[in-house]
Protein backbone atom coordinates (compact mmCIF):
# COMPACT_ATOMS: atom_id res chain seq x y z
CA UNK A 1 0.00 0.00 0.00
CA UNK A 2 1.48 4.04 -1.27
CA UNK A 3 2.14 5.98 1.78
CA UNK A 4 -0.11 8.94 1.21
CA UNK A 5 0.28 11.74 3.25
CA UNK A 6 -2.70 14.49 3.09
CA UNK A 7 -1.63 18.07 2.30
CA UNK A 8 -3.53 20.60 3.82
CA UNK A 9 -3.71 25.01 4.42
CA UNK A 10 -6.01 27.95 5.30
CA UNK A 11 -3.42 29.61 2.70
CA UNK A 12 -5.60 28.24 -0.09
CA UNK A 13 -9.14 27.61 -0.89
CA UNK A 14 -10.91 24.66 0.85
CA UNK A 15 -11.35 22.05 -1.08
CA UNK A 16 -15.25 22.10 -2.67
CA UNK A 17 -15.72 18.41 -3.14
CA UNK A 18 -14.41 15.01 -2.59
CA UNK A 19 -10.84 15.44 -3.03
CA UNK A 20 -7.49 16.91 -1.16
CA UNK A 21 -5.35 20.20 -2.17
CA UNK A 22 -2.82 17.61 -2.54
CA UNK A 23 -1.67 14.44 -2.12
CA UNK A 24 2.23 14.08 -0.92
CA UNK A 25 3.55 10.12 -1.99
CA UNK A 26 7.09 10.09 -1.27
CA UNK A 27 9.04 13.09 -2.88
CA UNK A 28 6.07 13.46 -5.31
CA UNK A 29 3.65 16.18 -4.49
CA UNK A 30 -0.14 15.96 -6.58
CA UNK A 31 -1.18 19.38 -6.82
CA UNK A 32 -4.89 19.56 -6.96
CA UNK A 33 -6.69 22.39 -9.67
CA UNK A 34 -6.90 25.73 -8.18
CA UNK A 35 -9.42 28.50 -9.48
CA UNK A 36 -8.66 32.25 -8.73
CA UNK A 37 -10.64 32.12 -5.24
CA UNK A 38 -9.67 34.22 -2.71
CA UNK A 39 -8.82 31.98 0.43
CA UNK A 40 -11.06 33.92 3.30
CA UNK A 41 -14.01 35.16 1.13
CA UNK A 42 -13.85 31.65 -1.09
CA UNK A 43 -15.46 34.10 -4.11
CA UNK A 44 -13.59 34.53 -7.36
CA UNK A 45 -11.06 37.69 -8.24
CA UNK A 46 -12.22 39.75 -11.07
CA UNK A 47 -9.94 39.61 -14.44
CA UNK A 48 -7.82 37.58 -15.98
CA UNK A 49 -4.65 38.97 -14.69
CA UNK A 50 -6.03 39.07 -11.15
CA UNK A 51 -7.41 35.56 -11.52
CA UNK A 52 -3.70 34.28 -13.03
CA UNK A 53 -2.01 35.88 -10.27
CA UNK A 54 -4.63 34.64 -7.27
CA UNK A 55 -3.94 31.19 -8.91
CA UNK A 56 -0.69 31.61 -8.28
CA UNK A 57 -0.59 32.32 -4.66
CA UNK A 58 -3.29 29.53 -4.15
CA UNK A 59 -0.56 27.19 -5.89
CA UNK A 60 2.07 28.56 -3.49
CA UNK A 61 0.31 28.30 -0.56
CA UNK A 62 -0.17 24.46 -1.17
CA UNK A 63 3.14 24.07 -2.19
CA UNK A 64 4.39 25.13 1.02
CA UNK A 65 2.40 23.18 3.02
CA UNK A 66 3.68 20.46 1.58
CA UNK A 67 6.93 21.80 2.48
CA UNK A 68 8.42 22.64 -1.17
CA UNK A 69 7.46 25.92 -3.03
CA UNK A 70 6.36 27.28 -6.47
CA UNK A 71 10.05 26.51 -7.95
CA UNK A 72 9.62 22.63 -7.62
CA UNK A 73 6.60 22.14 -9.70
CA UNK A 74 8.10 19.78 -12.53
CA UNK A 75 4.56 19.70 -14.02
CA UNK A 76 1.60 22.37 -15.18
CA UNK A 77 -1.05 22.38 -16.60
CA UNK A 78 -3.23 25.21 -17.61
CA UNK A 79 -6.85 25.01 -18.69
CA UNK A 80 -7.98 28.39 -19.97
CA UNK A 81 -11.83 28.73 -20.91
CA UNK A 82 -10.06 31.54 -23.47
CA UNK A 83 -7.06 30.68 -25.29
CA UNK A 84 -6.91 34.13 -26.38
CA UNK A 85 -5.34 34.59 -22.50
CA UNK A 86 -2.49 32.48 -22.99
CA UNK A 87 -0.03 35.54 -23.74
CA UNK A 88 -1.19 37.06 -20.47
CA UNK A 89 -0.52 33.76 -18.60
CA UNK A 90 2.99 33.86 -20.23
CA UNK A 91 4.17 37.05 -18.86
CA UNK A 92 2.18 36.40 -15.03
CA UNK A 93 4.18 32.96 -15.07
CA UNK A 94 7.31 34.50 -16.37
CA UNK A 95 7.01 36.53 -12.90
CA UNK A 96 6.75 33.14 -10.95
CA UNK A 97 9.27 31.06 -12.65
CA UNK A 98 12.97 30.80 -13.67
CA UNK A 99 14.87 28.45 -15.97
CA UNK A 100 14.53 25.30 -15.98
CA UNK A 101 10.52 26.10 -16.60
CA UNK A 102 8.21 23.29 -15.62
CA UNK A 103 7.10 20.79 -18.36
CA UNK A 104 3.26 22.38 -19.49
CA UNK A 105 0.42 21.91 -21.01
CA UNK A 106 -2.46 25.07 -21.83
CA UNK A 107 -5.76 23.26 -22.61
CA UNK A 108 -8.78 25.55 -23.69
CA UNK A 109 -12.30 24.41 -21.83
CA UNK A 110 -15.41 25.26 -22.22
CA UNK A 111 -16.04 26.28 -19.00
CA UNK A 112 -14.62 25.73 -15.20
CA UNK A 113 -16.26 25.51 -11.81
CA UNK A 114 -17.92 28.93 -10.55
CA UNK A 115 -17.08 30.85 -13.82
CA UNK A 116 -13.54 30.88 -13.43
CA UNK A 117 -11.22 31.57 -16.64
CA UNK A 118 -8.52 29.70 -15.45
CA UNK A 119 -7.69 26.59 -13.27
CA UNK A 120 -4.05 24.80 -12.72
CA UNK A 121 -2.76 22.08 -11.15
CA UNK A 122 0.53 20.58 -10.85
CA UNK A 123 2.94 17.96 -10.11
CA UNK A 124 6.16 18.84 -7.65
CA UNK A 125 8.49 16.97 -6.53
CA UNK A 126 10.53 18.06 -2.95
Amino acid sequence: MTNKAVIHTDNAPAAIGTYSQAIKVGDTVYLSGQIPLDPVTMTLVDGIEAQVEQVFRNLTAVCEAAGGELSDIVKLNIFLTDLSHFATVNDIMARHFSQPYPARAAIGVGALPRGSLVEMDGVMVI
